[in-house]
């Protein structure tokens, strides 16, 4: 179960109406909307300036929810690579109200070439950035 402590990284985001369901809770399809602009900051905080900057794209995404969150909730959403391999990454994320665990989520993305829009391994600086800034050491697979 994650803890906030296990990420060098946290997004602050308030949920904004539209973003609920009927049942007057967050609708499950935009807590991966969540980690999406937590994976943008997240590279940003790693000194990229948009996703566009390296190119990724997502080849497994999954989420378990534990508690829902609510219209106006402030909620921080953590986003950290749990594994780093020859062509792709593994972002692990967690998305807390307070203390308060509500999602965990993984997403898988594959390195790609800008040009040919096929994979490709990933540049050393990134790698070297990723390890450097990690407190949870990201696994590593080649």
């Amino acid at each position: 179960m994650a803890s906030k402590d296990q990420f060098t990284f946290l997004h602050p985001l308030r949920v904004r109406w539209g973003e609920c369901d009927a049942q007057e809770i967050v609708f499950n399809v935009n807590y991966f909307l969540y980690f999406d602009v937590a994976m943008t900051e997240w590279l940003r905080a790693l000194g990229y300036q948009t996703e566009m900057t390296i190119e990724f794209f997502t080849v497994r995404a999954e989420a378990d929810y534990k508690a829902p969150a609510r219209f106006d909730d402030e909620l921080e959403v953590g986003a950290r690579c749990a594994r780093i391999g020859e062509k792709s990454i593994t972002l692990a994320y967690a998305i807390f109200r307070g203390e308060a665990l509500l999602t965990e989520g993984r997403i898988t993305y594959v390195h790609a070439d800008r040009e040919t829009r096929t994979s490709s391994p990933l540049p050393v600086h990134f790698i070297e950035r990723v390890l450097a800034f990690e407190k949870t050491p990201p696994e590593r697979k080649t």
